[in-house]
């Protein structure tokens, strides 16, 4: 079979699918982040912080997501976080 036919040449489909789905992989990534801006997340922690779910630690500048055990430095990082660990839990009333 000298002459194979380029159409069934299936060598680098993996790799074209990997590609594919790490493009997936940061869409998705960049989306979670981008529907969410600075003022929104000011707010949205806010009110976790007055209703307890949020637990400010002063002296070491982070924010404790109390149901989740996870630390913060990042009020936006800890809103986005937020939103989806609420929408994992079926929670959707924070938003």
């Amino acid at each position: 079979m000298p002459d194979t036919d380029a159409f069934d040449d299936t060598a680098a489909d993996h790799e074209q699918f990997e590609a594919e789905l790490i493009a997936q992989d940061r869409d998705a990534a960049r989306s979670a982040v981008a529907d969410i801006d600075e003022q929104r997340a000011q707010a949205l922690v806010s009110a976790l912080v007055d209703d307890d779910v949020v637990i400010p630690i002063p002296n070491e500048r982070v924010l404790v997501h109390e149901p989740s055990g996870e630390a913060f430095d990042s009020i936006l990082q800890l809103a986005v976080f937020h939103r989806g660990w609420t929408a994992a839990h079926g929670d959707q009333t924070d938003d």
